[in-house]
């Protein structure tokens, strides 16, 4: 009877340490999901790119299929990579829509934002014969399976040169958009600095001592509106500087309710808020000689700083 009672008691252990095995993970399906939780996360692929959507989630329950099926590592790699780029589709697609979302409510430079559109069906384009040659890069990877690793190498380092590719192409566009920026900025008198673009505004656009803009500066206000339109991944931070008349503290609190008025100002010309930050400085950073009159005009003034193309804004 003892006897009896001992086995029992090690089946029973044994059949609780199995059910506590953790079946391996495949970073592949992990990197996959993530992919395909960004793009169901994303409103605008909710909205415009559920068919490609779609896709991806076909794809990735293949994927899933053939690791719990048989941990298939070479099949399960191909199907998670063709669900990681429908999913990369969806994206693209949700972008698109957005940026016609806002061709649709900009209502300036309507023909400048619709060409940026065209371009971005040209990337949806492109990725979608990207995702077709995958395709067919699984298709041959199926019939020649026998070849194992060697294809899966070949594979990999393909996938390395699409990226690269995207990588050059991403800089190339960077680069041009930063251009445009420059130029639109001319007018105002941009400066290319070690923290970004930068247009300088001077107190002439405010009443001694006073927050209001004068009626003259609306003009600088309607030039920045047009310019982050054009430019809508770019986000700005207006810093106020006052001279050194005056105790710091009024200084300091009149530097903030001019930034926050230009900050206002853009606001009413349909700018979103969380597209700008306000700093102010009171007497710090001079840029000139507070002993003379001309130089307590120049730090008197609002210095509007541009992002980086990622919405980055470096720190002073």
């Amino acid at each position: 009877m003892k006897t009896i009672r001992t086995l029992l008691t090690a089946s029973i252990a044994l059949a609780l340490a199995a059910c506590q095995t953790t079946p391996p993970q495949n970073t592949d399906l992990v990197a996959a999901r993530s992919t395909l939780s960004q793009a169901r996360s994303n409103p605008g692929v909710a909205r415009s790119g559920a068919v490609e959507l779609e896709r991806a989630l076909q794809a990735m329950s293949a994927a899933e299929t053939a690791w719990a099926t048989d941990r298939n590592v070479d099949e399960t790699r191909h199907l998670a990579y063709i669900a990681r780029q429908r999913a990369e589709i969806a994206l693209a697609v949700g972008r698109q829509a957005d940026a016609d979302l806002r061709v649709q409510q900009a209502g300036v430079e309507r023909e400048r934002v619709q060409l940026d559109a065209r371009s971005r069906e040209a990337d949806v384009a492109t990725e979608n014969a990207r995702v077709a040659q995958a395709d067919a890069n699984t298709a041959k990877a199926s019939a020649v399976a026998a070849q194992g690793a060697a294809q899966t190498s070949r594979n990999e380092a393909e996938l390395s040169r699409e990226q690269a590719d995207a990588a050059r192409l991403l800089a190339i566009q960077q680069s041009d958009r930063a251009a445009g920026l420059e130029r639109d900025l001319q007018d105002l008198k941009g400066r290319n600095t070690e923290r970004g673009m930068v247009v300088t505004l001077g107190d002439v656009l405010f009443d001694t001592g006073r927050s209001t803009l004068q009626p003259g500066a609306q003009r600088s206000v309607e030039q920045l509106v047009q310019v982050l339109i054009r430019h809508p991944e770019r986000r700005v931070l207006i810093e106020g500087f006052t001279d050194s008349v005056g105790s710091e503290e009024m200084n300091l609190q009149l530097s903030r309710r001019r930034a926050e008025t230009f900050q206002q100002q853009l606001t009413n010309g349909g700018i979103a808020t969380d597209r700008i930050e306000v700093r102010a400085w009171g007497e710090a950073n001079p840029v000139a000689d507070n002993g003379t009159a001309a130089g307590r005009q120049q730090n008197r003034r609002v210095e509007v700083l541009f992002s980086d193309a990622a919405g980055r804004i470096a720190v002073r």
